[in-house]
């Protein structure tokens, strides 16, 4: 019993953080700022129990039931609210002290109680062991099995069904103080059985109720919607001057919308392309949606594609998915494209081969785990694994929304030797953009284009993306090291103004 109340509690707590980080974004406010007003409430709900005297067993239930109810829909309930509600925090460190303080009750209950029947060292001994090991089944079962395979939704109302099944069956196992208390059993017993009917309700449409949240967010409608082991991924789909288009939206982010993601990949992968004398081997970071594959593979001599992509669900979804299928034109079916699931940190460190182009187009760094691939220590990477005349890209947030991350992410490539040729271009969905064109020695940007066929790029648009208006021009600023996380802080801080 012990083990399953540790088990929800933690689930309940991570899913809530979860949550917090997939639509605030900075993951470690989102976590350390839960975690610390959780512990706390769960030190209030145990003060709370000291003034229960009466009826324990029935306390208990109730407060089960109440935990099981409100922890298990908290992740729903909490994606409607960002979406239909101005007052989110409010809700959200609301449920978090009422949830925390309910399991905080739980613990010293249940010791009250069993103590009529164990030792007071017994009874110390069995509860701690079954909470701390409860707390590491939570924590691993949340991140290896719940969430890749539930979802969050889903997650926490399965957790919050857990615990109203403990708490229906202490109907039956849970001592008794009298008869009047063993006679109101019968009514926890239908308040546990309606409990477990809602959440068992709840888990047949939280794909629904997921949706709608979604849709709230989103100017189109979501016609598929995955949770991964690492992130949520959405498609939708809305009108665009009399045709269907489609966007990819990770973590509730925009990566790209085929009204004009041409404009975007096209200026990704050509200038680099262009630079570099060969074409042979080309990696990419990042890139699951295929669509810098794509462009890649308009181009002659190309021999193999590396694309490093932590994400399997999403490189899945690139591959075999009939709409991205048709917008990548197939490229990660292509034979010469070789895909990776892996943190691409970790992968280019431990493969020394060599590439001709190299082309990062990972997610806006929204958080640390994100901000360390624009690091120095990363970068350092990057230039032993780039051809002595190779060139490389970075997709660098945009120079006018995010001044001071654009310029960070160009001084820290200059940190660890290369020479840089920042630029920019106008994508609708997005505004302006830009990119950091780098190589290892000394180059003049490229102004013409040996692949014909393009969309948007010609090579007067080219030379223009290499000029900067004034309020777009070079900042001082510190480079971004895993030890300081300067660009996270940038980003953050200049979207919030924005928005």
């Amino acid at each position: 019993m012990v083990l399953v109340i540790a088990t929800a509690g933690l689930v309940y707590e991570l899913v809530i953080a979860a949550v917090a980080s997939y639509v605030l974004g900075d993951s470690v406010t989102q976590f350390s700022t839960i975690i610390g007003l959780y512990l706390s409430a769960l030190g209030l709900g145990a003060y709370i129990s000291k003034f229960i005297d009466r009826r324990l067993a029935l306390t208990f239930i109730d407060v089960e039931l109440a935990a099981a109810l409100i922890g298990g829909a908290s992740a729903p309930l909490l994606f409607l609210a960002f979406s239909y509600t101005a007052a989110f925090h409010f809700i959200l460190y609301g449920m978090v002290l009422v949830v925390g303080t309910l399991v905080g009750l739980e613990l010293p209950l249940l010791m009250r109680l069993l103590g009529k029947e164990l030792s007071f060292k017994d009874l110390i001994a069995r509860a701690l062991t079954f909470d701390y090991a409860g707390a590491l089944l939570g924590s691993l079962g949340f991140s290896l099995i719940l969430v890749p395979k539930l979802g969050l939704a889903k997650s926490s109302l399965a957790c919050g069904l857990l615990n109203a099944t403990v708490g229906l069956v202490s109907t039956w196992v849970l001592p008794s103080s009298g008869p009047e208390e063993r006679r109101s059993l019968g009514g926890a017993r239908v308040r546990a059985g309606l409990v477990i009917l809602l959440l068992a309700a709840g888990i047949l449409e939280s794909d629904r109720v997921t949706s709608l949240a979604e849709s709230a967010l989103f100017p189109g409608k979501v016609i598929y919607g995955e949770h991964s082991r690492y992130q949520r991924i959405v498609l939708t789909e809305r009108q665009n001057a009399g045709h269907k288009t489609f966007q990819l939206q990770l973590n509730g982010n925009l990566q790209f919308d085929t009204a004009d993601e041409y404009r975007y990949h096209e200026a990704l992968v050509h200038p680099a392309m262009q630079s570099a004398r060969q074409h042979a081997r080309v990696a990419i970071g990042g890139g699951g949606d295929g669509l810098a594959a794509r462009e890649i593979l308009r181009w002659p001599g190309v021999e193999r594609v590396t694309l490093v992509d932590l994400d399997p669900a999403m490189t899945d979804l690139g591959k075999h998915n009939p709409l991205l299928r048709e917008q990548n034109r197939d490229a990660l079916n292509d034979p010469r494209v070789e895909v990776h699931n892996s943190d691409a940190m970790v992968w280019f460190r431990d493969h020394d081969q060599r590439f001709d182009v190299m082309i990062l187009d990972f997610p806006d760094p929204t958080n640390y785990s994100l901000g360390k691939l624009y690091s120095a220590r990363f970068y350092r990477t990057i230039f032993e694994r780039l051809a002595d005349d190779g060139a490389l890209v970075v997709q660098s947030t945009s120079p006018l929304f995010a001044l001071k991350a654009y310029w960070c992410i160009e001084a820290t490539l200059r940190s660890v030797g290369f020479h840089t040729a920042p630029y920019h271009v106008f994508v609708p969905a997005f505004g302006e953009w830009g990119y950091v064109l780098a190589r290892k020695q000394p180059f003049r940007p490229p102004t013409d284009l040996r692949v014909s066929g393009l969309d948007y790029l010609t090579p007067e648009n080219l030379r223009l993306a290499f000029n900067f208006p004034e309020d777009m021009q070079a900042v001082d600023v510190p480079v971004n090291r895993l030890d300081n996380q300067a660009l996270v802080h940038f980003y953050l801080d200049a979207w919030a103004r924005w928005q």
